[in-house]
């Protein structure tokens, strides 16, 4: 196999399919679906990518807007593109997935014609809701991601990109505090303050961030706090998350916001539950065999990239490095440094630089997977840093 020839191919097969990706980046930026919510776009996308000769599941995983595209008889390396196509509430496209969820599309339209020569089997994978709930985090969980040889895909970015991606592992719970309610003029010493306990846990976790390592994250809002200000609330509720660079760290953490719970509770007469409101993410694993490669592909295509940021948010494809070499690079979309989640970068999702980088994107997925593909060694060296595989 020429791998110049296959690439030059690769590059042409995506320039032939450009307006189609970017038409239907352009469409989710004017019909923004919420997260599970991504019905139209998810059927765009498997219609695409099945008058490209790959065979579709959806649903797929259990998950009405999941899907996978499949190229291949499933022997070989396994690789797998992953797509993102849910919309912030009242933002539309402010996290950019309309652009590269179109990217990782685009991706497997360029390599559709070209895998009898790499061998192995290209998966596209549809992972929903990771504004919210993360699906992700439920597949990697069923096992939906074991056996691939890399998972990949592209995240947008404001003005800058980086060949490698940190994150925080995060765990998000929500607390029912019930108490008893009484007049609170008349009878005040009949009642248990359910807010007050609320109160006392926001002051609790306060006094335990001095004490948590400075890149663990505790944040929280009060949903609910009772209905009067003459009655005494009987039934108040908070959410809270914590953040931590590593899962390990973080279920220690976690204790310890728990008790803090607890706390309140018995301070104040009450009693306290708690839930999870959102799926776990756990931290993303760094694969330097793989961000090796999307470096050397960076500079082969003239992408200028900054060392990986300190982590400071989560993402559910931490949970797919847990079980499979993951990838997920980030790639500037606009040349203003415009924050992600603000209406300014979902302006920016339409713009012309946008459309430019959706290509670019493209053909980095393609040839990460065609190099995966194709080397074995690659493939052993990034499988080793994946903790199931006895790295991490």
């Amino acid at each position: 196999m020429n791998s110049d020839l296959i690439v030059q191919r690769l590059d042409e097969a995506i320039e032939a399919h450009r307006a189609e990706a970017v038409a239907l980046s352009d469409w989710m930026a004017r019909h923004p679906e919420l997260s599970g919510e991504e019905f139209e776009a998810t059927a765009r996308m498997t219609k695409i990518l099945a008058r490209a000769g790959f065979s579709i599941e959806q649903p797929y995983a259990g998950l009405a807007t999941a899907f996978r595209a499949t190229l291949g008889d499933g022997s070989g390396p396994q690789a797998a593109i992953l797509v993102e196509c849910d919309a912030l509430p009242e933002m539309g496209h402010a996290c950019g997935h309309c652009v590269h969820g179109a990217m990782s599309v685009l991706a497997g339209l360029g390599l559709s014609g070209l895998m009898v020569e790499p061998g192995g089997t290209l998966h596209v994978v549809g992972t929903p809701a990771e504004e919210t709930d993360g699906a992700k985090c439920a597949m990697s969980a069923k096992g939906f991601f074991d056996g691939y040889d890399l998972a990949v895909m592209i995240h947008s970015s404001p003005a800058s990109s980086t060949a490698a991606f940190r994150s925080l592992a995060m765990d998000g719970y929500r607390f029912i505090f019930s108490g008893k309610s009484a007049h609170a003029a008349a009878a005040p010493w009949e009642g248990q303050n359910a807010l007050n306990a609320v109160q006392l846990m926001f002051h609790a976790l306060d006094m335990l961030r001095q004490h948590v390592r400075p890149e663990a994250r505790i944040h929280g809002v009060i949903d609910a706090g009772g209905v009067a200000p003459n009655i005494v609330p009987e039934r108040a509720l908070c959410r809270f998350e914590f953040r931590a660079p590593t899962r390990a760290y973080l279920d220690g953490l976690t204790k310890r916001c728990l008790d803090c719970a607890r706390a309140a509770a018995l301070a104040t007469g009450t009693e306290v539950t708690w839930e999870k409101f959102e799926s776990s993410f756990d931290e993303m694993i760094p694969n330097l065999a793989g961000e090796q490669m999307i470096a050397e592909i960076f500079d082969e295509l003239g992408i200028p990239f900054s060392p990986p940021p300190v982590p400071s948010g989560s993402t559910d494809m931490g949970n797919v490095s847990q079980r499979c070499p993951a990838l997920q690079p980030m790639l500037a979309i606009t040349f203003h440094p415009f924050p992600l989640h603000t209406r300014e970068f979902a302006a920016s999702v339409t713009k012309p630089e946008a459309h430019e980088a959706l290509v670019l994107g493209a053909r980095v997925i393609g040839r990460a997977v065609l190099r995966t593909l194709t080397d074995e060694t690659l493939r052993k060296a990034m499988k080793a840093a994946v903790p199931q595989h006895g790295g991490g």
